[in-house]
């Protein structure tokens, strides 16, 4: 059971609210249920909303929580005046402050991506992206040296997703290659990689772990098989420590910490935030 409703309302997507609500409710010991309102950009809406948030209190018999990004002075006045829940207006606890201390007033842009798709910023990121779908799994040798970074490990500890999101976040190139038998056979990384490796980054995984993800994919297979599990990984870990490669557990960690750890490690010259 769900012990609050969160709503997270704006005039656009919604992301940043979520994320900025996710941040703060993480510091606490509850599953609330997430309701996220993007798009609420007329007085209309903003009427319909607080009509639905004040239901839901009565409903449940608890205030609800209500994180927003509105930025239409109407709309939002809407809001304040009629919501029964507990509002936190990110804009107004953070931007207005910043327009004092700058002494210049901000955008009030609509959402994060207005016009975003004309952007150099943008672009790079769709680039980004189909590159390291393109360099997903080994599937392509072709323009390693454009990559900002390398992603290797066995199979399942975590690569693509990782890779993924520092397309996506970050707008980096990244590859990933997966340490196989074969490697472990010839005591090396894969060939193609060699001349790259001050790009490599390695993720491991325990193998008991690792086990696990990989039964629910290949069951009752020799892939999935616990012994098989722990030799591929002292494998790949004895071959990351032999080639001086920096690598980390990901078997605790989120994908935003990988990510972060590894933006660390390598601190790449392009980053887009």
């Amino acid at each position: 059971m769900h012990s609050r409703t969160v709503f997270f309302i704006s005039d656009g997507t919604g992301i940043t609210a979520e994320a900025f609500g996710n941040a703060i409710l993480s510091q606490f010991e509850m599953r609330p249920r997430h309701v996220r309102l993007p798009f609420i950009d007329t007085v209309d809406k903003a009427h319909q909303v607080v009509r639905q948030i004040n239901h839901t209190g009565e409903v449940e018999g608890r205030r609800p929580l209500v994180f927003t990004t509105l930025v239409d002075a109407e709309v939002l006045k809407v809001v304040r005046a009629g919501c029964k829940g507990m509002l936190m207006d990110m804009f107004a606890t953070f931007v207005q402050p910043l327009e004092k201390e700058l002494g210049i007033k901000s955008l009030h842009r609509v959402g994060r991506f207005a016009d975003v798709s004309k952007s150099k910023e943008y672009n790079d990121r769709i680039e980004a992206i189909n590159y390291s779908l393109d360099h997903d799994d080994g599937q392509s040798n072709r323009d390693l040296e454009g990559a900002d970074v390398i992603l290797v490990g066995v199979s399942r500890s975590g690569k693509t997703p990782t890779s993924l999101y520092l397309a996506m976040q970050h707008g980096l190139k990244s590859a990933n290659y997966p340490l196989i038998p074969e490697d472990f056979e010839r005591r090396q990384l894969p060939p193609a990689l060699l001349p790259h490796k001050k790009k490599l980054f390695g993720l491991t995984i325990q193998p008991e772990r690792l086990s696990q993800i990989r039964q629910e994919r290949r069951p009752d297979s020799k892939y999935a098989d616990l012994q098989n599990c722990r030799h591929e990984v002292a494998e790949a870990e004895a071959m990351m420590r032999r080639t001086g490669i920096r690598w980390l557990s990901t078997t605790t960690k989120s994908i935003e910490e990988i990510a972060t750890t590894i933006l660390q490690e390598i601190r790449p010259e392009r980053l887009i935030y």
